[in-house]
């Protein structure tokens, strides 16, 4: 099978935050509102949510500050084995060379696995357990 028919849509735009708290309130002014609060070793990541929106934002990471600060693009798969064999039979660039995992995420933790798209950008496919 291909990967176009592992994903069901798009999870979450991912922004990393110079201050987490400013960013939640900024989003909170446009309208959002926090669907979730979690902790990632010792960074926080909240996930923000506008209609069929949603954004990851979290501290601790390096922030671009510019135009074009988006981290990744996460699209949601039932089936993140199933996806990530798809991925690599189809050949795509691989980012990770496994699955990856936080547990701390939702309710069961979510799994995920990156691939660079033709112009550098990190393409996320991501299952909520």
């Amino acid at each position: 099978m291909a990967i176009k028919d592992d994903i069901t849509g798009i999870q979450h735009v991912g922004i990393p935050s110079v201050d987490l708290d400013k960013t939640i309130a900024f989003y909170e002014s446009l309208g959002f509102e926090q669907a979730g609060l979690f902790h990632n070793g010792e960074n926080r990541c909240a996930f923000m949510r506008f209609g069929n929106l949603t954004i990851e934002t979290w501290e601790g990471d390096p922030t671009a500050r510019k135009a074009g600060a988006i981290n990744h693009i996460s699209l949601n798969t039932p089936d993140v084995e199933k996806a990530f064999a798809d991925a690599k039979a189809q050949g795509l660039r691989m980012v990770n060379d496994e699955i990856q995992s936080i547990p701390s995420f939702w309710d069961k933790g979510i799994k995920f696995f990156n691939i660079l798209g033709p112009n550098e950008e990190t393409i996320e496919f991501c299952q909520i357990l």
